[in-house]
């Protein structure tokens, strides 16, 4: 349960609140991030400011790391045939993993600092966003259910 407290707080950080919204077929928030969470919290301009901030510096560390990550990828992708370089494939895949485990420690620090800016009413508005969040979520879920005749949603792979 935590995981999912984290991932979906995580998408509301990064501007996906209007998801409720588009789920019910309305435009998404206009404005950016930040603007995004005033809307739902009514932050002060300080914690606008600091939040601002926090996602400026989270973008310089992660994007270069992002591109990595993309190219190493499409590398993999490059090696699969009947020569393949065993070697290359496992260094590379090495090498994305710790990408992958470092962007994730990124965001988790991200989403912790700005949850730290916070306060602890904002904090209960937002925990409250994301629970009505995920019950339209696992509502829209049991609809596309009962529309495919009541065969549990395939994942998709």
């Amino acid at each position: 349960m935590k995981f999912t407290k984290f991932v979906a707080t995580l998408a509301l950080t990064l501007g996906l609140a209007g998801a409720a919204a588009a789920q019910q077929m309305q435009a998404p928030p206009e404005g950016d991030q930040v603007d995004q969470l005033n809307q739902l919290l009514d932050l002060d301009e300080n914690q606008q400011q600091e939040i601002r901030g926090l996602l400026d510096e989270a973008e310089q560390q992660l994007a270069p790391k992002e591109q990595e990550a993309q190219a190493l990828q499409a590398r993999l992708g490059d090696y699969v045939g009947p020569d393949f370089d065993e070697n290359a494939i496992r260094q590379d895949a090495a090498r994305l993993g710790d990408l992958t485990g470092e962007i994730t420690a990124e965001t988790v620090l991200l989403q912790s600092r700005i949850e730290a800016v916070f306060t602890d009413e904002q904090r209960q508005t937002l925990d409250e966003a994301i629970a009505q969040q995920q019950q339209q979520m696992q509502d829209l879920q049991g609809q596309m259910e009962q529309q495919q005749g009541g065969q549990p949603a395939q994942p998709v792979q």
